[in-house]
């Protein structure tokens, strides 16, 4: 049960409810797993550090709990039909959609970001939903494949649930790397134990109410809350397999408390991402779309652009046209689509961004656009700033600065490109600008990261959702997205069947003696040893897979 109190009073705290009622708000609070007398949490608003809600804590034991329920769940729901799971999501696309405005608004008050922003979450979700709505059944059906002995041998390979999914869900992207994550879980027959990061709860727990009215049994999604060393560790203690998004440092934490149980992860992890302009480049398109994927979000996205890496030849045309663009983006607050550019999420976000630029700055780095903490719009809005000169040793160079801070670098070729964009510890998105897309292709086949996009920052490749999505290095490992990340959430199972052992009979008659192996390979050794090199060889002549 949850306190009367623990919802925040509108007469007193209006921003509290400025999108759900009370009732709203106690309903929501009331699916999260905890006990009587449960320490509680309030929240607050990146836009004015006003309070949001108050929700109760789980615990460690909470959390065991809530994995007994999903199991108990999760039993019945491995026996729905693929399909039949399959049409929960796509009732979920047409949910979402047809609600789409509440949890934007949601979304924009507990993580700060603009509108624009707010609603590509909710075009990724469905980009989802609507994919494994339609593929999934295909995904998972058994696949047959060659057998030991042709014919005789007849091998068919099944993709079964896991059983419970652990999603660590963080808070930059709130809706999409919750539900997209839930979504493929649920539709690989799959429970869920979900720990959403505690500044963007109630965007998960809303996103829960949403697939329970599209029609997902209660239960199916368990939902605890609390920091990440004691719930989030005991998640990791409780699951079949780990779904985590977070930083790298707290990902290697994750995935060796996951390697003591021999527990599979997926990680998707920090990124210190680079879009390379080449040369031969349309400077005004170049400029448009780096100013997208530097900004997007307030940066506060993995796959964002932190580094511009541009050939000398087009570098000043370029940096004219990006600086203009920057300098043009709208920054404000709002429920409304008036602003390019909202707030950082935390004050934790906005000294980072402030050390990033004063180190750099410090070095010799020189601030062509932003470079200023805007408190007049609000307490952790930072402007979009652009640095050329920064040292490659400098903070901004070297690590995820996870804010609207891009650093410049001049190249002469292509070679130089590639050797300054792989100079870094993650491998997680890159970026390539040309007008041949041959050439672009030639370079993302060179580049060390788990996806490149040529001619775009990283919406081509993250909302291909047929395609797999992940990092290398400290960027992570494993895939969300596409029949990859699916089928990660599933138990592999080979299913033999060795025909001709009792021969053929008909009408109680043996027609065909015994065809078994024994028979057919000889019960001498060496006889055997001699036959499996014959038909070793043969089957290499026949060109059998």
């Amino acid at each position: 049960m949850v306190p009367d109190h623990g919802v925040l009073d509108p007469e007193t705290d209006p921003l509290a409810t400025l999108v759900l009622e009370p009732d709203d708000l106690r309903d929501l609070a009331a699916r999260v797993v905890t006990s009587p007398g449960a320490g509680t949490h309030t929240h607050h608003a990146p836009w004015t550090r006003a309070p949001l809600a108050t929700l109760p804590l789980s615990t460690p034991e909470d959390v065991a709990t809530a994995a007994r329920r999903a199991r108990a769940a999760q039993r019945r729901w491995a026996t729905v039909p693929a399909r039949e799971r399959a049409r929960l999501l796509l009732r979920v696309h047409d949910l979402l959609l047809a609600r789409q405005s509440d949890v934007i608004d949601l979304v924009q008050l507990e993580n700060g970001k603009a509108r624009a922003a707010a609603f590509e979450e909710v075009a990724d979700v469905a980009l989802v939903a609507r994919h494994l709505g339609l593929r999934a059944p295909s995904y998972l059906s058994a696949e047959r494949r060659p057998g030991f002995v042709p014919v005789l041998t007849s091998v068919r390979v099944r993709h079964d649930p896991v059983g419970v999914v652990g999603v660590i869900a963080p808070w930059n992207y709130p809706l999409s790397l919750t539900l997209g994550d839930v979504l493929t879980a649920l539709a690989a027959g799959d429970a869920v134990l979900l720990r959403p990061d505690p500044q963007t709860p109630l965007t998960a727990l809303w996103a829960v109410e949403l697939l329970e009215d599209a029609g997902m049994p209660r239960g199916l999604v368990q939902v605890v809350l609390g920091d990440g060393p004691s719930v989030g560790g005991a998640v990791v203690d409780q699951v079949d397999h780990v779904l985590f998004t977070g930083s790298t440092a707290t990902g290697r934490v994750v995935a060796a408390r996951a390697g003591e149980r021999l527990v599979p992860s997926a990680l998707e992890l920090g990124g210190k991402n680079a879009m390379y302009v080449a040369e031969d480049v349309d400077v005004e398109a170049a400029a448009e779309g780096a100013v997208r994927a530097c900004f997007g979000g307030t940066g506060q996205l993995c796959v964002s652009v932190e580094r511009l890496v541009v050939h000398e030849a087009v570098a000043d045309a370029f940096l004219g046209a990006f600086v203009r663009r920057t300098r043009a983006l709208r920054i404000g607050l709002g429920l409304d689509y008036r602003s390019d550019v909202g707030s950082l999420t935390s004050a934790e976000q906005l000294a980072r961004v402030v050390e990033h630029v004063e180190d750099a700055q410090s070095g010799g780095a020189r601030v062509l656009a932003g470079g200023t903490h805007r408190t007049d719009v609000g307490p952790y809005v930072y402007e979009p700033t652009v640095l050329e000169g920064v040292g490659e040793h400098a903070r901004a160079f070297r690590e995820e600065t996870f804010g609207p801070v891009v650093a410049v670098s001049r190249v002469a070729s292509d070679d130089e490109a590639v050797a300054v964009m792989d100079d870094s510890p993650y491998a997680l998105n890159a970026a390539v600008w040309t007008r041949s897309t041959r050439r672009g292709a030639a370079l993302a086949a060179r580049l060390r990261a788990g996806t490149v996009n040529v001619n775009d920052g990283y919406q081509a490749a993250w909302g291909s959702v047929a395609a797999p999505q992940g990092g290398r290095g400290a960027s992570g490992w494993g895939h969300r997205h596409g029949r990859e990340g699916l089928l990660s959430l599933t138990a592999t199972r080979t299913v033999a069947v060795q025909r001709g052992v009792h021969g053929v009979r008909v009408a109680g008659r043996t027609v065909v003696p015994s065809l078994g192996l024994g028979r057919v390979l000889g019960g001498d050794p060496e006889r055997w040893t001699a036959q499996v090199t014959a038909v070793l060889r043969a089957a290499r002549r026949a060109r059998l897979r």
